[in-house]
């Protein structure tokens, strides 16, 4: 080798050494020799740190992750996907239903006693053994019981313009002389209760209900205007949903403060208190009341059908002890702020949470890790694991070199890396589709976003199959709409947005935008021009950005992007509702309430609407949705919702990724046998692909260990 060959590969020899030296970690070997406790601690790794550890609070997946190690709910979901209790042991669904005596509709056995001989009518039903109809007939056998309820009075006030000419409110005194009612006790929810009873009762029983007679205001209030609000204050029928939780004796949280249904009940209203901004208020608002029966019995009631309503339970349980008024408080005043002013969001508590689920919280350095200890108080039993820690590691290549030294136990592997690596025998791997899709949504407050057209032409100028072939090398699916893809409620009938580049001038044509002697397209003067922004740390949103600027920058649009840390992503762009258009995605559950992502009362700030869709008849469906315990009506209300928002545009549905997972083959699930023995298996994923189901039996080993299958 000559000297001008040295001289060229100098530099290059001198780059390799760097890079060796920047990723250089030590090796598994090295890390356990003299170091055991390696054995016991599990390390992963993330691109963006967490926001803030409270589960009412948070919404973005660091935060999920972390939250749900260090919190614990009521209930979540097993193996196969069906609800299992978790600090409830049990549960009881069931529903009391309430109808207002009708007086103005004659029964065929009325006597002086008017609620007495409707109850008597209907118990006469319940015991007819004539009745043939077979959905009739399980309607009544599934009452309990059937009791009348005296009459009642009661008034309040309300502010309220009478007129549109009118510039203040006006306070309204509403007397209320209502009439008795009927209560049900039923066996489990039935929605179809009253349709049925009007075969007992007459057919313009419940829909003749003259709620007005029964309302006097002072002032008068116009007849129009009074007889929308009697219907809400004294609905004709209501059915009102029961969950009776059961609590397990002895579950304490991280600080030994036993957990008992008060937690419960505290959580439910620190998730419905305004000035804690919680995005999860939307799943507890058809809640009624939470009633504490005993300190480990909880009864909750809904004013109204919700389908999910036993799902939403899943939430962690916070310590009223720890974050109540008076706790705040003090809290407030010990750091020298406004207690006025001081709310749940402001404390120490969201850096420094305390649970009860299987890991203590200990620290968190911004943007390098959060420990967590193993809680040896777990009622369910102490992980196998001593400590949990998730690093902040931004680079993608460095996460993959850390893994393969063994420095971080599990590896998300990229689209682009799948073939080399899911057979490498070095390696346990796991793979599926997700839960969930990746998007870019258009702020519709601010325009041309707010032109359904613009948004559609933006879709069509992007071509998303190339994403999927280039970007994600294969391992995606294209999406039509925001249900999850491998469920009943996707619409599969809904058709991608076409690549079209010459459709979308088109479109933009007919909204007004038309290119420049320049060549891009402008409107009254002005440029169509605007910023495209993502979290930083995400290789493939960052390539997504490229591709979209690219894709729109060739039809005339002069679009800016930008890479924002992710917690100032999340808090201060996303929350703040302060961007034109992202690059972001959702990871989804298999229960269809869409209600806190697209209804058009969640469109504030912290709220999960952040693009401001805003459409009467997606809202109207997606209450139906969550009312509906039918399953075929719901699928087929989602189906609409699904082609109502694909038509709309507000965001380009872009792909659901394929993934796979890398862990460390040393790791194992260890379980005992009757002699006490440990026993070791493979690790086996759910049927949705959940890996990491029982993490709590996990355990390192100092070598591969051979299975029994194995021989």
């Amino acid at each position: 080798m000559n000297t001008r060959q040295l001289l060229i590969l100098a530099p290059l020899v001198l780059v390799v050494i760097l890079i060796q030296s920047y990723f250089w970690v030590p090796t598994y070997e090295q890390q356990t020799r003299g170091n055991p406790a390696r054995l016991t601690e599990y390390i992963t790794a993330s691109i963006g740190d967490a926001s803030l550890l409270n589960p009412i609070l948070s919404a973005d997946s660091a935060s999920s992750e972390i939250g749900g190690l260090v919190f614990e709910g009521l209930i979540d979901r097993d193996e196969e996907l069906r609800f299992r209790g978790r600090v409830a042991s049990h549960w009881e669904i069931y529903e009391e239903a309430y109808f207002y005596v009708n007086e103005s509709e004659e029964l065929p056995t009325s006597g002086d006693d008017r609620p007495s001989a409707v109850a008597e009518r209907i118990q006469s039903a319940i015991s007819d053994t004539g009745i043939t109809d077979t959905q009739l007939r399980a309607a009544l056998d599934n009452i309990l019981s059937v009791e009348a309820l005296a009459p009642r009075d009661f008034s309040f006030t309300r502010d309220l313009k009478l007129s549109a000419d009118d510039s203040e409110s006006s306070k309204i005194r509403i007397d209320v002389s209502a009439p008795a009612r009927i209560k049900l006790t039923l066996k489990q929810v039935d929605q179809d209760l009253f349709t049925h009873l009007a075969a007992v009762l007459g057919e313009r029983y419940f829909d003749s209900f003259p709620a007005l007679r029964y309302l006097r205001t002072e002032p008068d209030v116009p007849t129009e205007i009074l007889d929308r609000w009697s219907r809400q204050i004294l609905p004709a029928i209501e059915h009102n949903p029961v969950i009776v939780f059961h609590l397990r004796p002895g579950v304490k949280f991280h600080d030994g403060h036993v957990l008992d249904a008060d937690d419960v009940r505290f959580t439910y209203e620190s998730i419905m208190n305004p000035k804690n901004l919680s995005p999860r208020a939307a799943d507890y608002e058809p809640v009624k009341t939470v009633e504490v029966l005993d300190p480990l019995t909880v009864k909750i009631i809904y004013k109204r059908l919700y389908s999910p309503a036993f799902g939403t339970w899943y939430m962690g349980i916070l310590p009223q002890h720890r974050l109540n008024a008076d706790a705040l408080t003090a809290e407030a005043q010990r750091l020298g702020k406004d207690p006025q002013k001081f709310t749940m969001r402001h404390s120490t508590f969201n850096r420094q949470p305390i649970g009860c689920g299987p890991f203590v919280f200990r620290e968190w350095k911004s943007d390098q890790y959060i420990r967590l200890d193993r809680f040896d108080g777990y009622w369910e039993g102490s992980a196998n694991y001593r400590q949990y820690v998730y690093r902040i590691v931004p680079d993608l290549l460095t996460q993959e070199m850390e893994f393969y030294a063994g420095t971080v136990d599990s590896y998300a592997v990229q689209p682009h890396q799948v073939q080399r690596l899911k057979d490498d025998e070095r390696f346990q791997n796991f793979s599926g589709v997700a839960f969930g899709y990746t998007y870019i949504g258009y702020n519709m407050r601010r325009p041309p976003f707010d032109d359904r057209r613009v948004r559609l032409a933006l879709g069509m100028a992007i071509d998303v199959n190339k994403i999927i072939e280039f970007v994600l090398y294969g391992q995606g699916a294209s999406i039509t709409g925001p249900f999850v893809k491998q469920t009943d409620y996707y619409n599969h009938a809904i058709q991608p947005v076409p690549y079209d580049p010459q459709g979308a001038l088109r479109l933009l044509a007919e909204a007004g935008w038309t290119r420049n002697s320049q060549g891009w397209l402008e409107k009254d003067g002005k440029r169509l021009q605007f910023t495209l922004i993502t979290n930083s740390g995400n290789d493939l949103r960052k390539a997504i950005l490229a591709v979209a600027q690219d894709a729109w920058k060739q039809i005339g649009i002069d679009v800016r992007t930008d890479l924002v840390e992710w917690s100032v992503f999340i808090q201060k762009r996303v929350n703040q509702l302060d961007f034109d258009a992202l690059v972001l995605g959702w990871s989804m559950g298999i229960d269809p309430d869409l209600y806190q992502i697209w209804h058009s009362s969640q469109t504030n700030p912290e709220q999960l609407n952040f693009v401001g869709f805003d459409n009467a008849e997606a809202d109207d469906l997606i209450v139906k949705i969550r009312q509906e315990y039918d399953h075929d009506k719901q699928v087929a209300y989602c189906h609409r919702l699904h082609a109502i928002i694909a038509s709309e545009q507000p965001y380009t549905f872009l792909y659901v990724s394929k993934w796979t997972a890398l862990l460390d083959r040393r790791i194992v699930i260890q379980t005992t046998d009757a002699a006490g023995n440990p026993v070791y298996e493979k690790i086996k994923p759910t049927k949705t692909g959940n890996y990491t189901f029982y993490f709590n039996k996990w355990i390192k080993l100092p070598e591969i260990p051979v299975f029994a299958a194995e021989g």
